[in-house]
């Protein structure tokens, strides 16, 4: 048996396999990337604006702390110091809150390639079911989950954990220094250690995600009969397809032919084809092919036109030039006004003498 054929999935996902998944939301994804964005972020701006947020926390503790004797307890001045703390914490930690915001909502645009997944975004009434929410909890992938996070845990405390070491046995956990010292050593610590958690960080997610991107390009593999059923589906059924361009045929033929009684001459090979003109001088630039055909097509029109008295003329360089070159509907090819010219002159000679016959008959 042929490699694909007993279900094995061997071929890669379609255009229509990724679309769908991407709906549906099934994309590689990694939570460390959001993590590693967001801590970034947030040691940015922690470098850029600790100095001034530390400045702004002295500042207002100082003069909170050194006027309590006189701070009077009233409902207004509560208020207003309500308000004054909440501006000094929006003013401390607004731009941590911002660069985090900003950073995971870019983390997770570059995963989606900044695209939304409308399926995940509805709602799912299932997603309310406590049964099935306790059984992806206590599932076999939700064990993975959390034997993979303890791991990602160990990896990243091996690798900081050089810099919490150093860090341990700094003098300054047994010697005395100033209150200064202290809280310029835990702001370089800090930095510091956040630093070296995102380095590991970064290795965590790199991992990660490859693994993810993998595993998703996996599970999306398809079968080879999967690949023919969604050709199938998306082309149509071959034969109703057909059996559509039957009738399209057919229609355009009857159109085709009931424009034969309107054509002023019919100029066949003269059995092989047949193709029919007609020519107004007030609104025609040029005569136009009603009609054309070849074997049983061709004896269809010249059968219309001799029960409705059309001429027909015998050519066959010109019948075949027309045929090959013109269009049903369009007008004639420019290098054959001439030629036709001789012919409808013709055909109009036969007509007038015929006229003139009837009349003086």
């Amino acid at each position: 048996m042929p490699e694909g054929e007993n279900g094995e999935k061997t071929e890669k996902p379609t255009g229509k396999r990724l679309e769908e998944a991407f709906r549906q939301g099934r994309i590689a994804r990694s939570a460390e990337i959001q993590t590693v964005f967001v801590l970034g972020a947030a040691t940015a701006a922690l470098s850029f604006s600790g100095r001034d947020t530390w400045s702004v926390l002295v500042n207002t503790m100082s003069g909170a702390l050194g006027h309590l004797h006189d701070t009077p307890v009233t409902l207004a001045a509560m208020q207003n110091y309500s308000l004054n703390a909440a501006l000094v914490i929006g003013q401390c930690a607004g731009p941590i809150l911002v660069a985090t915001v900003v950073a995971a909502l870019l983390a997770g645009g570059i995963q989606t390639r900044f695209r939304t997944t409308p399926d995940v975004l509805g709602f799912h009434i299932e997603r309310l079911n406590p049964i099935e929410g306790f059984k992806r909890i206590f599932s076999a992938g939700a064990t993975i989950n959390t034997g993979l996070g303890i791991a990602k845990l160990c990896v990243i405390l091996a690798l900081s954990y050089s810099s919490i070491k150093s860090i341990l046995s700094d003098p300054i956990f047994y010697s005395s220094v100033s209150v200064a010292r202290i809280a310029g050593f835990m702001a370089s610590s800090s930095i510091k250690i956040l630093t070296q958690v995102i380095v590991s960080l970064v290795v965590v997610a790199a991992i990660d995600y490859s693994y993810k991107f993998w595993k998703n390009n996996q599970d999306l593999m398809m079968t080879k009969q999967e690949v023919k059923d969604e050709s199938k589906a998306s082309e149509g059924n071959p034969q109703a397809k057909a059996k559509i361009k039957r009738r399209r045929r057919a229609l355009t033929k009857r159109k085709m032919l009931a424009e034969v009684p309107k054509a002023d001459v019919v100029v066949t090979n003269p059995t092989h084809i047949a193709v029919a003109l007609r020519y107004d001088r007030k609104t025609m630039k040029a005569p136009i092919i009603v009609a054309k055909g070849t074997r049983l097509n061709a004896l269809q029109i010249r059968e219309i036109a001799k029960a409705h008295q059309v001429p027909i003329v015998e050519n066959k360089p010109l019948a075949r030039l027309m045929f090959k070159y013109g269009a049903v509907g369009g007008e004639i090819p420019a290098q054959l006004y001439a030629a036709v010219a001789e012919v409808l002159a013709w055909v109009y000679r036969v007509n007038a003498y015929r006229y003139y016959r009837e009349q003086n008959a």
